[in-house]
């Protein structure tokens, strides 16, 4: 049996044209564009505070002139460093509408996260919040000499609807700092108080970077995703059509997912702002807010990861809320249980589907029809003017029939640019116009994708992506440590959480409890192993491989 040409097509959904031109763009003209046709729409609402597009978009224009004020041009580096909120969304468009790179940041790293990622993408200015525990964590890396010229600090209190109390509270308790006042550091609304007049920035959408977004690789390595404006734009224009019963200006997404995260900032973000819909943000996921809000805002529209899904099913208050507004729903990151999915569908009415993707194709190439056959296990069929290949793992060229299991490969105008500085990493999975993902699956008849494993070993947990090595890289550098390895293990509402095992040095002790807050010194909190085992040697294959295998069963 040989492979067929796009077997997907068949059953395609009639709706969908998977040959349309998908349009690209500058990513700043998504926004703008929406602008001309809703202005007076509501484009955020966080916690009660209320954005139209209109003024969303004069904001980042006057954030744009601000940031060319500091000196940014094209091509520089600018971090954001902060939870969901409307700061993160006025940066980010200004950023790349003067052609600079937005470079994402995850507020819960470390330290020394913190300080490889700054060093390795570069970045010069970064964007962040008066919060002690983001700020603490940058203040040493920023002045004369240091890798950061200048840091701009949003105020989250001027956009959160607290009481004086509450304000007092928050900075009796010491959760809020105070701006230095240097030739180092802006306030948000210094930098809102430009002019809009924004000096024109040429961009070439195909092969300008708009967003560094940082992954890792199966060594744990992390990697800066390099996609450009065409990139994003087309994702989110495919989002647009594969959501073909949303309707443009009329809907809301409510979205508790990270910004930083590659998923909320295409599916969430951009995809909502290009359609005019209401983007109702969640600094965090928190059920009570979250029930709250579907019950009295009425979103249509929730991307999530199936532990999020989850927990809304296992809440035991779950009842008391009207969650029927929901009537599309994407899960992504991991696989969708069957039961989830079909009891989250009983609850809400509304049509939960299982996608697929990664930071290296903006992120997704695939999804389970809305409204369609969906099959238990798939990650479902191409987005419009996607190819999805399986290729043979081991000559990483011939194209396998289905039924097969072989390399999921990807073509498409998502597929990111490389990344940055590496290109021995680049040319690893970018061969012969294919992204390799390093996933085993297979194809059936009908163009639905199975994924069967992972080569990375990477491990998701509560939606966020944890690299073993990583961590073993850390228990490596304590004297007491000899061998360690690391591995996900199920967990009932994260979905995973890393568990480590460890041999020490002979005539070395050290207890659980002491490792653990070593390694939490290094990493974020969730990424420190719930559980660590000591063992008198690790299972090995006859080269000397460690068996992560068989440690699964200990």
């Amino acid at each position: 049996m040989t492979p067929q040409a796009h077997p997907w097509l068949a059953h395609y959904p009639k709706e969908i044209d998977w040959y349309a031109d998908i349009a690209t763009s500058r990513l700043d003209g998504l926004l703008d564009r929406t602008e001309a046709r809703f202005s007076e729409h509501v484009a955020i609402d966080f916690k009660g505070k209320i954005y139209s597009y209109r003024e969303l978009a004069h904001k980042v224009r006057c954030f744009a002139h601000g940031l060319q004020a500091l000196g940014v041009t094209k091509g520089m580096r600018v971090g954001l460093f902060m939870p969901n909120c409307p700061q993160y969304v006025i940066a980010y468009y200004a950023i790349v509408k003067i052609g600079a790179v937005v470079v994402n940041y995850n507020p819960l790293y470390a330290r020394t996260e913190l300080e490889h990622q700054i060093h390795d993408s570069g970045t010069e200015i970064m964007v962040t919040l008066n919060l002690s525990v983001l700020y603490d964590k940058l203040k040493d890396f920023v002045g004369q000499g240091k890798p950061l010229r200048h840091v701009i600090v949003g105020n989250l209190a001027s956009v959160l609807p607290l009481t004086k109390a509450a304000l007092y509270a928050m900075l009796k308790r010491k959760e809020q700092i105070e701006v230095p006042q240097d030739d180092y550091h802006s306030t948000f609304n210094e930098m809102l108080s430009y002019s809009p007049e924004v000096m024109p920035v040429p961009i070439d959408a195909h092969s300008d970077v708009a967003v560094l977004q940082y992954t890792g690789g199966t060594t744990g390595t992390p990697k800066g995703v390099m996609l450009t404006h065409a990139n994003i734009t087309a994702n989110s224009e495919m989002c647009r059509r594969w959501f073909y019963r949303a309707q443009e200006g009329q809907e809301s997404v409510l979205l508790a997912l990270p910004l930083f995260h590659v998923f909320a900032m295409t599916v969430g973000m951009n995809f909502a702002l290009a359609s005019g819909f209401k983007l109702i943000l969640h600094p965090r996921f928190e059920m009570k807010a979250l029930l709250e809000d579907i019950e009295q805002k009425r979103p249509a529209l929730m991307p999530g990861v199936p532990t999020m899904f989850t927990a809304i099913l296992n809440y035991k208050q779950r009842e008391n809320y009207d969650l029927s507004a929901l009537k599309m729903c994407i899960s992504g990151g991991a696989g969708l249980p069957l039961e989830i999915k079909q009891q989250f569908e009983t609850l809400t009415g509304c049509s939960l589907v299982e996608g697929y993707g990664l930071s290296e194709s903006s992120p997704v190439v695939s999804c389970n029809p809305l409204y369609g056959t969906n099959k238990a296990g798939s990650i479902g069929i191409p987005f419009p003017n996607t190819i999805l290949e399986i290729v043979d793992k081991d000559d990483e060229r011939t194209l396998l029939p289905q039924g097969e299991i072989g390399e999921i490969c990807i073509r498409g105008v998502q597929v990111m640019l490389g990344y940055w500085n590496q290109p021995k990493e680049t040319a690893n999975v970018l061969k012969d116009g294919r992204l390799h993902t390093g996933d085993l699956g297979y194809m059936d008849e009908e163009g639905y994708i199975f994924v069967v494993d992972r080569k990375k070993e990477m491990i998701l947990s509560g939606g966020y992506n944890i690299y073993p090595r990583h961590i073993e890289e850390v228990l490596y550098t304590h004297p007491a440590v000899h061998e360690c390895a690391v591995i996900g293990m199920d967990h009932p509402v994260r979905g995973q959480v890393p568990k480590a095992f460890v041999v020490l040095k002979e005539g070395q002790q050290i207890d659980e409890k002491t490792l653990r807050s070593f390694v939490k010194e290094h990493v974020a909190a969730y990424s420190v192993p719930q559980d660590i085992v000591f063992l008198d040697a690790l299972p090995k294959s006859p080269i000397g491989k460690i068996l992560k295998k068989e440690l699964r069963i200990l």
